[in-house]
């Protein structure tokens, strides 16, 4: 993986060929194909591996639950703020389609999981859009206020969205609510 990822930050996707991630690796171009079917593969292995690295889940999950949106946006703009992961994502349609699936498939199975509870899929929903939002509007399509804002200063500006985000909602008498059933419908049409 470390192979990819260098030949990546050096060549870019375009230029790097699977042939030459399996000779910095010192492997068969044969296992590299088996493992990862397809540079496309390979990319979004290596995007994937970045991004669950930054947002572990023992060390952004874990600890005090009142201070999970701090660990969450410090966890989301260290990763954005690290230069090779910017160059990374600069890799076109590859790299965003590898962000997405990771917010998508991943961060929010975890939330989910982490969450518990009857409203659990829509918290980890609402958590995903804001981290989502931080993320295009300060690093993929920067609008100029949020670009400029320090790290502290959007986690001081999102914190509170994220702690009502992740706050259980109001029981309701009468089943699941219209929110709740596109987010479960959402979420199973997406598997």
């Amino acid at each position: 993986m470390s192979a990819a990822r260098g030949l990546f930050l050096e060549r870019g996707y375009r230029r790097t060929t699977l042939r030459a991630v399996a000779g910095a690796a010192g492997v068969d171009p044969a296992l590299i194909a088996h493992h990862f079917g397809s540079k496309k593969g390979l990319f979004a292995d290596v995007m994937r591996f970045q991004c669950a690295n930054a947002l572990a889940t023992e060390g952004v999950l874990g600890g005090d639950r009142a201070t999970l949106p701090d660990r969450l946006i410090d966890a989301v703009t260290d990763l954005w703020e690290d230069a090779d992961f910017q160059q990374l994502t600069t890799q076109g349609d590859e790299a965003a389609e590898a962000i997405r699936e990771y917010l998508e498939r991943e961060l929010l199975d975890r939330l989910v999981e982490f969450l518990g509870g009857r409203d659990a899929t829509v918290r980890a929903a609402a958590v995903v859009t804001i981290l989502g939002g931080l993320i295009y509007t300060r690093y993929l399509n920067p609008l100029p206020t949020h670009a400029a804002l320090t790290p502290a200063e959007a986690r001081r500006m999102l914190a509170p969205s994220l702690h009502a985000a992740l706050a259980p909602g109001p029981r309701r008498r009468s089943g699941t609510g219209a929110a709740q059933a596109f987010a479960a419908r959402t979420v199973a049409a997406d598997r």
